[in-house]
């Protein structure tokens, strides 16, 4: 997708400038803090790199190093559809991409953000201190585009907290993720119902793998994952990943359960649910299968399914 077509930037709450006066009042007083060492510059420059390079491959675990401890307790109880969506505006890119960083003939830091389809690139600018707060101007590309018709200059503000920079706007806009965690998630909430669909074949499909190796239906979902070691084997056969063998992924919770009193022979069926973990924010429908293998989904405010719900499309 093209640049022009991706720059809906962050939907975030309120304004960075009386921050910004905040910190240039203060410092023209007479017992002022006096400016940041010039090492304060390059660290908080390196932190904003290490943030590009984080939302680049979409490595949530690194990214939210660089977020305030507010922000990111927040992006923790995000759903991870949602966590990716935040992280996509910085380098408006759809795809995980394989960052690298190099500098201009200038000395300014370039980071280069590559996807099969697009490939981003990032050139930061100096950085401006005030007291705890830091500035740094960016210009945003794609990096085919020679003309330099497509450039977008962007600010990014970065906030001293516990001797370590982070993240506190992009833009002029205040990133406030408590405020706006809800909203987040449910603006994710088709893509998280429509991998929780998924999810559900994943399970039936993994299921009938287990049957047809091992001439029997599994006990549980647990019986479905991966092995801590050797080989997979009936107790754990390796066909579902950790999460849906543990029956949480995603913002919402599997069940498998038997039908019938035995569970051997290819005569045995099953049934499965997912329902959403947090109602209005994870998803709002209930996904189940029945025993003859027919998909429904519905709307039981966060109860789950059954038989009697509509066809699932």
């Amino acid at each position: 997708m093209k640049l022009r077509q991706q720059i809906l930037f962050l939907g975030l709450a309120s304004s960075l400038f009386a921050h910004a006066d905040a910190a240039q009042e203060s410092s023209s007083k007479p017992n002022a803090i006096p400016a940041k060492a010039p090492s304060d510059s390059s660290s908080a420059g390196l932190a904003l790199k290490n943030l590009l390079i984080a939302a680049c491959s979409q490595n949530q675990t690194e990214f939210e190093n660089f977020l305030t401890v507010r922000n990111k307790e927040a992006f923790s109880r995000m759903t991870p559809s949602a966590r990716i969506a935040l992280m996509k505006r910085f380098v408006l890119l759809n795809e995980p991409g394989k960052a690298t960083s190099s500098v201009n003939p200038s000395g300014r830091p370039i980071i280069r953000c590559e996807t099969p389809s697009v490939t981003t690139e990032m050139q930061l600018g100096g950085v401006e201190l005030r007291e705890n707060l830091a500035f740094v101007p960016m210009e945003l590309r794609n990096a085919t585009d020679s003309t330099g018709a497509d450039v977008r200059e962007i600010g990014l503000g970065l906030v001293r907290e516990e001797g370590e920079w982070k993240l506190l706007s992009l833009g002029v806009l205040f990133l406030d993720l408590p405020a706006l965690e809800s909203e987040w998630d449910e603006a994710q909430i088709e893509t998280t119902e429509k991998n929780a669909l998924q999810a559900l074949k994943d399970i039936a499909s993994a299921v009938e793998s287990y049957r047809k190796t091992y001439q029997r239906l599994p006990d549980s979902l647990a019986n479905l994952g991966q092995p801590l070691h050797g080989a997979p084997n009936k107790d754990a056969g390796g066909f579902l990943d950790s999460d849906l063998a543990n029956g949480i992924k995603n913002g919402y919770s599997f069940r498998y359960v038997i039908v019938g009193a035995s569970n051997l022979g290819a005569p045995a069926k099953f049934e499965l649910s997912a329902t959403p973990l947090r109602y209005g924010r994870t998803g709002r429908r209930s996904f189940f299968r029945d025993s003859d293998g027919g998909l429904h989904a519905a709307d039981r405010q966060g109860t789950v399914g059954g038989a009697s719900d509509p066809r699932a499309e």
